[in-house]
């Protein structure tokens, strides 16, 4: 187990550094931007995540393609998405999984992901800024996003002042986990 979570670790280090290397702004979103926000506040609360989930601008692709190939990666598509293996013979669980700011991920979301400008330094790189981290999670809302914007609510990150943020359907969504943050 250390070793799959120090991988993924790795995994993150090494594609955002050859991503500011090549100046390439990027902001690392999903369950590793979620650790980052809850080791803020209570580190024994972080949850390890199995994958690294990159924003991208769509233009700056090209660039960042060649970038992370020049350490290892290598481009895939997996169910319509572009992702990087962790080399040659990786599995899809070994991937860095690529959004696009300003798009939707999927074309039923009711909102685009966040722009790459809404992002921070955290300890080792960038990721989103916690108001814009919290409008994707809403905006997925699987299984894994409402546990992740739990564990956000239990150390105090998200209270009941964040409805008024979004948008009905995404304060709608929050509400309900505000109301059974137990699930």
């Amino acid at each position: 187990m250390i070793e799959a979570v120090e991988a993924v670790r790795d995994r993150a280090l090494r594609a955002t550094a050859a991503l500011a290397q090549a100046e390439i702004p990027y902001a690392v979103v999903g369950g590793n931007a979620v650790a980052a926000w809850v080791a803020r506040v209570d580190r024994a609360a972080v949850r390890n995540t199995q994958d690294v989930d990159i924003l991208l601008r769509r233009s700056d692709f090209p660039g960042a393609k060649v970038a992370l190939e020049k350490v290892g990666f290598v481009h895939c598509t997996v169910m319509e998405v572009d992702c990087f293996l962790d080399g040659p013979d990786a599995s899809p669980r070994d991937a860095l999984r690529i959004l696009f700011a300003g798009e939707k991920v999927k074309p039923t979301d009711v909102a685009p992901a966040a722009k790459v400008s809404e992002r921070e330094m955290a300890d080792d790189y960038a990721v989103l800024q916690l108001e814009s981290l919290v409008r994707m999670k809403l905006t997925s809302y699987r299984d894994k996003d409402r546990v992740h914007l739990r564990d956000m609510i239990m150390v105090g990150l998200i209270d009941q002042t964040w409805t008024s943020r979004f948008i009905p359907d995404l304060a709608t969504r929050l509400q309900q986990l505000l109301d059974d943050p137990h699930g």
